[in-house]
């Protein structure tokens, strides 16, 4: 941690003496235009096309700006562009017009051919892993799957400041899946001249957004977020400088906010109990799921009957109680609770859909028993792969522990490494089940289920099902506007991928976290990015 800010003597005392939560110094900071805040994770990207977990992302999300932007009551409004768009009759052609005052941080104009070259970035095969939620576009998924060039896709720009985006179907959610990471716009100009290098440091972006960042150039654990002078709503932007420090322990995360380090920091399991009766504690439910995902390549992954094993033999209730303690529910099920709902009944998604992939050790074993006989084995040994934060080390331990004992003859080692570490072996197909977490871009239960389509964003499970690929197809398109056979289809769609036990669900998020009383305006959402602090305040 060669970067990581020196602390003062009070944090030193605090930590030697193991004094993580008794303080009752409320937290402050000196400068009213500054404050100081923990991420759990390293930066692993500043390319929005290219991330794929929530730290990143949730920085990404300060720097840049889209179409629309995130405002308080998690209420979506216009950011880049000037006014509502144009929507053809038939709902698949949205005109939009951009402010006239938008500028990249090195002086140039936001320009509509900027958003087209990051929208066609998105879908082509050559630049990401999967479309990453952008099906919704026309063509994106013949392009994404090489049968037409990223030209076809439905995005073009009228002149500089008019963007047309042309529909597979109605999507009526539009506006909020602009909001988020994905979508975020890339200077053309910029990035194109820098290639590979685009996002590798703070120094290889140009940015829009309220903030710019300093300070990384690709593997610090320090960094800050300066305010942006050219952003167009800068005037409502108070902080001069946050300055985000990695921490993944959260005993170092309490220890920095009892000292006055920080004003804000995540916690979770016994933390929660130490500090739930402070006023600085606060917790927000998120439809961000915790789930183990597994590799069809590998031989003993790819049988189905030991990923059924694997997903029901865990007690998930005795993890969100006595181990994480951090408000996180049991999950069983892909898409979580109180995020999708029938249109017309208001049925919650989770409920309609039932229980698939619960704990349920006698299913479990049957389905070992049958795993033995096609892998013609009596044990096997397989490595889960997590992060190396407190709190992934905490989850594979314990998972580790519940399976080996609930399936004799399952040997479970943990691999934990860096998350910018762990993301690449994903993409590399270099393990066999990882343990990670993922939070929704936009409030749809597809947002979801579009993920393990061939093509899909977080396919690292290299699930490929041609009958799943075409009902998701047949949700998106043909049934785009019937609303109760849509919702029956995509519960159709989820116990697919459970039959299937290409992801096994583990909990429901919470953040839990510490605010310093004198902080105001710092959003912590329930989906998409964790924190938005565009409007943070000191008092």
């Amino acid at each position: 941690m060669k970067n990581f800010k020196k602390f003062t003597m009070a944090t030193l005392v605090l930590g030697s003496l193991g004094l993580t939560a008794c303080s009752t110094t409320t937290p402050t900071n000196t400068a009213s235009n500054s404050i100081k805040m923990t991420t759990f994770g390293e930066l692993t990207t500043l390319d929005s096309v290219d991330y794929n977990d929530v730290p990143t992302s949730d920085m990404i999300g300060q720097v840049f700006e889209g179409l629309y932007r995130v405002a308080p009551n998690n209420k979506i409004e216009l950011g880049m562009a000037a006014s509502e768009p144009v929507i053809s009759e038939d709902g698949l052609v949205y005109t939009f017009t951009l402010k006239d005052n938008v500028k990249w941080s090195n002086g140039q104009p936001v320009t509509a051919p900027d958003f087209v070259y990051t929208y066609r970035k998105l879908v082509d095969p050559a630049e990401a892993k999967g479309i990453q939620s952008a099906e919704v576009f026309k063509n994106a998924s013949k392009i994404a799957k090489g049968e037409l060039p990223v030209e076809e896709l439905g995005v073009k720009a009228i002149d500089n400041q008019t963007l047309e985006i042309t529909l597979e179907y109605p999507a009526p959610y539009l506006p909020k899946l602009l909001t988020g990471t994905r979508f975020l716009p890339q200077s053309v100009e910029f990035a194109s001249a820098e290639g590979a290098n685009y996002g590798t440091s703070a120094n290889d972006i140009v940015s829009n957004g309220p903030y710019l960042l300093k300070g990384w150039n690709g593997s610090e654990v320090e960094w800050q977020l300066v305010k942006n002078p050219d952003y167009w709503d800068s005037a409502n932007v108070s902080m001069d400088e946050i300055t985000v420090n990695v921490s993944k322990e959260v005993a170092t995360s309490t220890t920095l906010f009892d000292a006055g380090e920080v004003q804000y920091t995540a916690i979770s399991d016994n933390f929660v109990d130490q500090y739930k009766s402070r006023p600085e504690f606060h917790t927000q439910p998120k439809a961000m799921t915790g789930y183990m995902s597994f590799n069809v390549l590998r031989e003993v992954t790819g049988n189905v009957h030991f990923r059924r094993a694997i997903a029901m033999a865990y007690d998930k209730e005795a993890l969100v109680t006595n181990v994480m303690k951090d408000g996180s529910t049991v999950l069983n099920g892909i898409v979580p609770a109180n995020f999708g709902f029938n249109d017309d009944s208001g049925e919650d998604f989770r409920d309609a859909s039932g229980d698939v992939l619960a704990y349920d050790v006698v299913k479990a074993q049957a389905e070992w028993e049958l795993a033995k006989k096609d892998l013609d084995v009596d044990s096997v040994e397989v490595t889960l792969l997590t992060s190396d934060t407190g709190t992934s080390k905490l989850v594979g331990e314990y998972l580790q522990a519940q399976i080996q004992q609930n399936l004799p003859g399952v040997t479970l080692n943990i691999k934990s490494v860096p998350l910018k570490n762990r993301l690449e072996l994903e993409k590399q197909d270099d393990f066999d089940i990882f343990y990670g977490t993922w939070t929704p871009d936009y409030q749809d239960p597809m947002n979801f289920l579009e993920q393990y389509t061939t093509t899909g964003g977080i396919n690292f499970a290299n699930y490929s099902n041609a009958n799943y690929d075409t009902l998701i197809t047949d949700i998106q398109t043909n049934l785009a506007t019937d609303a109760e056979k849509r919702f029956e289809k995509m519960i159709e769609a989820e116990h697919i991928l459970a039959e299937d036990a290409i992801v096994a669900p583990i909990y429901q998020g919470a953040q839990s976290y510490l605010l310093a009383p004198n902080v105001k305006g710092l959003l912590v959402t329930p989906f998409g990015r964790s924190v938005d602090l565009r409007l943070v305040t000191v008092q």
